[in-house]
């Protein structure tokens, strides 16, 4: 391996291509992996909750207000995985292999710990977690069994995303691609079999749902670590000896935390959100959950994009690279921008046919339709947005990732729902989504500027000493 070197990217075997592939031609390769995989990923989380409205729209709502601590599960999971991802990228574009490995090897401690903890909230706390949403027997029963097995087996999503993360440092997107899809092609396959009780199976009903989850992503998470251990030479993983690092998890903590109190932030919010829908109609939260589940269609693919721009700009920021480093960003934005203008004329010109996949009554159709239109509306603003956030996380700057999404969904979103709800007019509170994503987009304007200042000038100052 060669050591760093002025303005040229090192030799690191197949991640080389992270600093010398053409812009346009790395990102597709590095992210179509990632979106395709990222599109199924979403479309088995529509396929979920399709066959959990045929149970009953309490099942429904049941599983839509467990997706908050869902959400925090995976904002810790996929956060020190943007740590790690990120961490190792750098390293590895400035020619540090052995660094690179230690760092994984702390991130892998980390997740480790927090598998424990959610594994112990999961089995102890669901049930208490959904009593304090409401006091609907079915839907506290349904939650508790949904979530108590989701979280009691969290490992495998855990070691999923962790190792699926590292295949991505490296730029092997196409396996994390197939693992993914693998997973999620088989929740969608047991999902109508262990819910109905077909082919011999039990009926099990929202377990079943759980267990078709967790099934697939304990494959998944196989895959994963054998296509690592296969094919990621230039991270190897030697626990013999291991201790644990602070320095080194504290790096990855410095860009893994703000990534996880960002989408844990997003878990508050959907909490807030639904104690302030319930104020109506439990009917208000199970649109708010349908919601989510549709948003992803659009939203999955961007964070896909994502996930192959993060290394590459990480790559080249360690490479010293401002030129692939700005190309990244700009294809990058401009992309996530179509893509959620895209969703954006879907989901205005078919929120009834959409509602209706969730075997929606007269009743949900008449809170549904508004809903999805004014919410939708926040798409004009959000890719940007989404992407920048992604590019202050791989160049260190996590924290600016944090204050924006701190802004956005709590000093804006919720109060700006709660003084809507005021009204007594449930479809005025929608129009928070859509007031919050334009303060993010001005959030992340006046950090672009910062960064641009602070870092991307310096670096043309000193490649020209």
């Amino acid at each position: 391996m060669q050591k760093k070197s002025n303005g040229n990217p090192p030799q690191v075997a197949s991640s080389d291509r992270l600093g010398s592939m053409p812009v346009g031609r790395l990102l597709f390769t590095m992210a179509a992996p990632m979106i395709v995989s990222m599109i199924i990923q979403a479309f088995y989380n529509i396929i979920d909750s399709i066959y959990v409205s045929q149970i009953s729209e309490n099942a429904l709502t049941a599983v839509s207000l467990v997706f908050p601590l869902q959400t925090l599960m995976i904002a810790v999971c996929t956060g020190l995985g943007v740590g790690m991802n990120a961490s190792l990228s750098r390293s590895l574009g400035e020619g540090d292999a052995p660094r690179a490995n230690r760092i994984a090897l702390n991130a892998l401690f980390l997740i480790l710990i927090s598998v424990v903890v959610f594994t112990l909230v999961g089995l102890l706390g669901a049930r208490a977690f959904l009593s304090t949403q409401t006091d609907i027997d079915e839907i506290v029963d349904g939650g508790t069994t949904y979530l108590t097995i989701c979280m009691g087996l969290c490992v495998f999503l855990f070691f999923e995303i962790t190792f699926e993360r590292l295949l991505q440092a490296t730029g092997r997107t196409l396996d994390t691609m197939i693992s993914q899809g693998v997973g999620a092609i088989l929740n969608i396959i047991f999902d109508p079999i262990l819910i109905f009780g077909r082919y011999g199976f039990p009926e099990m009903g929202i377990a079943g749902a759980a267990v078709a989850t967790v099934f697939g992503q304990a494959v998944a998470c196989v895959l994963a670590i054998v296509f690592h251990q296969a094919k990621n030479k230039e991270i190897r993983l030697k626990f013999r000896g291991f201790r644990p690092s602070w320095e080194l998890c504290r790096v990855v903590l410095a860009i893994g935390v703000p990534s996880i109190l960002m989408q844990a932030i997003g878990s508050v919010m959907c909490f807030g959100m639904n104690q302030i829908l319930l104020s109506f109609v439990s009917t208000a939260a199970a649109v708010f959950g349908v919601y989510f589940k549709l948003q992803s269609m659009v939203f999955m693919p961007v964070f896909g994009l994502n996930n192959g721009m993060v290394p590459i700009i990480a790559y080249n920021y360690g490479a010293r690279r401002k030129d692939r480093m700005l190309k990244t960003i700009r294809l990058s934005a401009v992309t996530a921008v179509v893509m959620m203008l895209a969703g954006l004329a879907v989901m205005q010109a078919a929120p009834e046919t959409m509602l209706r996949l969730f075997n929606a009554d007269d009743n949900m159709l008449d809170i549904g339709v508004p809903a999805l239109q004014t919410l939708s509306i926040s798409f004009l603003f959000a890719g940007f947005g989404i992407v920048i956030s992604s590019v202050f996380q791989a160049l260190g700057n996590g924290v600016y990732s944090l204050i924006i999404s701190f802004v956005r969904q709590v000093i804006v979103l919720l109060p700006a729902a709660y003084l809507l709800s005021l009204s007594g007019r449930v479809e005025l509170v929608w129009w928070a989504f859509p007031i919050a994503e334009v303060a993010s987009v001005v959030c992340c304007l006046v950090f672009l500027a910062r960064v641009n200042r602070r870092i991307l000038k310096p670096m043309d100052e000193a490649q020209r000493r």
